[in-house]
C-alpha cells in the first residue's frame, strides 16, 4: 500500500514540476492566454491529485485522462484527434495506403466472419482463398461470435509473421487449414482504369496516398498509349475521402500547365502559409476532362475538383462535394503518441475556401451548422464563371444521386445477394467479360426461389413514418380520434415482398451482376460492371462526346 501511494505521489510530483516550469515560461498577466493555460493546468493537476488520492474507488489513470482529452477535442473540429500508440498503424495507412496484413475484406454475418473480397497478388489470393469462405479458427482460436473489428485486428500484423487459418467452404462444408504469411499490403490508389463508351477513358482514384499522383499519371498515359485518339477522360473521385495535399497538386498537374497555383493554405502560424503550384509538365493540358464528385468526395479530392473548375480546365459532374476546406498536420507527443491537428484552411485558385461547416461558431447546445447559402460569397473562374465558397464544390453538370430501394438494402444487409453470388460461382466455371455479363431470366428466377426460405422482411419508410406518427398521436392523446383512418392507411401501405422484388427487379439484377462479376474478375470486375448503368458516368460521357456542350459548360456562368 505504501509503495502504491509513493508511486502516486511520484506521478503528481512530476506533473507539478512540469506545470511550475510552464508557469515560469509564461507571463503572470491575468489577461495573458498562456498564463490562463498554465493556471488551469495547475488546477487540473491539483484536482486530479485530490480525486485520485481520496476517491473511494480506484480510477484507472489512462482511461480517466483519455476522457479529459476527448472532452477537449469535442471543442474542436472532428478532424483534430489524439493518436494513441495503438492507432499509429491506422495513421500510417491513411498516409501511405500500406499495412501489414493478408489482403482481404471481411464481413461478419451471424455467428461467423467470411471473406468478401480478395486483393490480387496478396497472401489470401496466393493461398487460393475465395470470397464466401468462412473463417472458423485463427491460430487455433475459434472465431465464432467474435466481433468483426477483433477478427480484422487479428488478421493484421507484422509482415513476415504467419497465421494458421481454418476455413470452411460455404457450399459443401469441407474445412481446410491454410498457413497465411502476412505481407505489406499496398492498397492501390487507382482501383480501375479503362475505357467506357465513345473512346472515353476512365480512371477511378480511391485515395490520395504517397505516390498516388504518379500512379494516376501512369494510368492516364497508358490509356493514351492504348488509344491515341482518346476523345476525353473521366477522373472519378466519388467516395474519395482525400489524403495528402501534395498528391492533389500532382494529380492536378497531369492536366494543368506548369507553374499554376492549385491551392494555398492560411492558418494561425503565418510562416506556415503556403502556395502550392504545379511543378512539372502536364501529361495533357487540352484533352476534354470530367471530374466526378459525390457527397463523400472530400479534402484532396475537392482540391483537385476545385482547381480544375477554377482554372476552367474541365467540368465537374455529379453531386456537390463534402465541403472539407481544412488542412491537418501531425505533431509528435510523448510516449510515441501524436496529435493530428487542423492548422490551416485551404483556398482554391479563385480564392475561395469550400469549408461547409464553421466549427468556430457553435450553438448554445454545442452543435454546429452548415454555412447558409445567404452567407456564401461568389468568386470568378479564369473565364469569368461564377463559383461560390462555403459549401463544397458544386458540379457544373448536376446528376441526381441514385438511392437503393428498401428491399435491395435489406438483401444486401442480410448478405443474400452475396450468398447467391457464392452459389453461382461454384456452379459456373466462367462467365462473359465483366462489362458484358448479364444474368438470364431463368437465373433471376433461381434467385427468387433461393429467397423463398429466407427472411428479408422489412418496413418501408412510409410504414416507419406511420408508426412514428401513431406513437406521437398516442402520447398526445389524439390517437382515438384518428385510429380508424390510421388503420385504413396502414392497410394501404402494406407491402408484398414478392411484388417489391419484381418492382425493383432491374436494380436487384444489377447488384447481383456486380457481385457475381467480382467473383471472377475481383474488384476490377465489380467496377467494370457497375460502370454500365452509372448515371454520373453516362452523363460525363454524353458531355465529353459533344464538344459544343462541353465548351458551353466552360464558358457560360452556370453555377449560382
Amino acid at each position: 500500500m505504501r509503495n502504491f501511494f509513493r508511486q502516486k505521489r511520484k506521478l503528481i510530483a512530476v506533473l507539478s514540476v512540469l506545470l511550475i516550469t510552464s508557469v515560469g515560461i509564461f507571463s503572470f498577466d491575468e489577461n495573458n492566454k498562456y498564463f490562463q493555460i498554465a493556471k488551469n493546468l495547475d488546477i487540473f493537476a491539483a484536482f486530479y491529485h485530490e480525486l485520485d488520492t481520496y476517491y473511494v474507488d480506484d480510477l484507472p489513470p489512462e482511461k480517466t485522462i483519455q476522457k479529459g482529452i476527448s472532452a477537449i477535442l469535442d471543442e474542436t473540429d472532428p478532424f483534430t484527434d489524439f493518436i494513441s500508440e495503438d492507432n499509429l498503424d491506422d495513421l500510417k495507412y491513411m498516409a501511405t495506403g500500406k499495412y501489414g496484413g493478408v489482403g482481404a475484406s471481411i464481413s461478419t454475418n451471424g455467428d461467423w466472419t467470411n471473406i468478401t473480397d480478395i486483393y490480387p497478388g496478396t497472401p489470401m489470393d496466393k493461398a487460393g482463398v475465395k470470397p464466401g469462405d468462412i473463417i472458423i479458427t485463427l491460430d487455433g482460436r475459434s472465431m465464432k461470435n467474435v466481433p468483426q473489428d477483433t477478427v480484422s485486428k487479428l488478421l493484421k500484423g507484422t509482415p513476415g509473421t504467419a497465421l494458421d487459418i481454418l476455413f470452411k467452404n460455404p457450399i459443401d462444408g469441407t474445412t481446410a487449414t491454410k498457413k497465411i504469411v502476412r505481407q505489406e499490403i499496398n492498397v492501390k490508389p487507382v482501383s480501375y482504369a479503362g475505357f467506357v463508351k465513345n473512346d472515353i477513358g476512365y480512371i477511378k482514384m480511391t485515395q490520395f496516398t504517397e505516390a498516388s499522383g504518379e500512379q494516376v499519371r501512369k494510368a492516364f498515359e497508358q490509356l493514351k498509349q492504348t488509344k491515341p485518339a482518346m476523345k476525353g477522360v473521366i477522373l472519378d473521385l466519388r467516395g474519395n475521402p482525400g489524403g495528402l495535399l501534395d498528391e492533389a497538386v500532382v494529380v492536378a498537374n497531369i492536366f494543368v500547365d506548369k507553374n499554376k497555383q492549385i491551392v494555398s493554405t492560411r492558418g494561425k502560424v503565418k510562416n506556415w502559409d503556403r502556395s502550392y503550384e504545379t511543378q512539372g509538365a502536364p501529361a495533357d493540358m487540352h484533352i476534354p476532362l470530367a471530374v466526378l464528385t459525390s457527397r463523400s468526395s472530400a479534402s484532396a479530392s475537392e482540391i483537385v475538383a476545385g482547381s480544375v473548375q477554377d482554372l476552367d480546365r474541365g467540368i465537374i459532374v455529379g453531386q456537390r462535394s463534402y465541403g472539407k476546406g481544412l488542412v491537418q498536420t501531425t505533431r509528435q507527443l510523448p510516449y510515441n503518441t501524436k496529435l493530428k491537428v487542423t492548422t490551416a484552411k485551404y483556398y482554391t485558385p479563385s480564392g475561395r475556401c469550400i469549408q461547409a461547416i464553421d466549427y468556430s461558431r457553435r450553438n448554445d447546445d454545442g452543435s454546429v451548422d452548415y454555412v447558409p447559402d445567404s452567407l456564401r460569397k461568389t468568386f470568378k473562374t479564369v473565364s469569368g464563371r461564377t463559383v461560390k465558397d462555403g459549401g463544397g464544390i458544386e458540379p457544373d453538370a448536376k446528376v441526381d444521386p441514385m438511392y437503393l430501394s428498401q428491399v435491395a438494402v435489406t438483401l444486401l444487409r442480410k448478405q443474400y445477394i452475396f450468398d447467391y453470388a457464392t452459389q453461382y460461382y461454384y456452379k459456373h466455371k466462367q462467365i462473359a467479360p465483366a462489362s458484358t455479363f448479364k444474368l438470364t431470366e431463368p437465373e433471376f428466377d433461381e434467385f427468387e426461389h433461393f429467397l423463398d426460405s429466407k427472411d428479408y422482411s422489412y418496413k418501408t419508410r412510409s410504414e416507419e413514418a406511420l408508426e412514428t406518427f401513431k406513437t406521437t398521436a398516442q402520447k398526445e392523446k389524439y390517437y382515438d380520434a384518428v385510429s380508424k383512418d390510421l388503420e385504413e392507411l396502414e392497410q394501404k401501405l402494406k407491402h408484398d415482398k414478392k411484388q417489391d422484388l419484381l418492382k425493383n427487379k432491374d436494380e436487384i439484377k444489377r447488384l447481383l451482376e456486380e457481385e457475381i462479376a467480382s467473383r471472377y474478375y475481383m474488384m476490377e470486375g465489380r467496377i467494370a460492371k457497375g460502370l454500365v448503368n452509372d448515371n454520373d458516368v453516362n452523363k460525363a460521357i454524353s458531355i465529353l462526346s459533344d464538344p459544343a456542350a462541353y465548351k458551353q459548360l466552360l464558358t457560360v456562368s452556370t453555377l449560382n
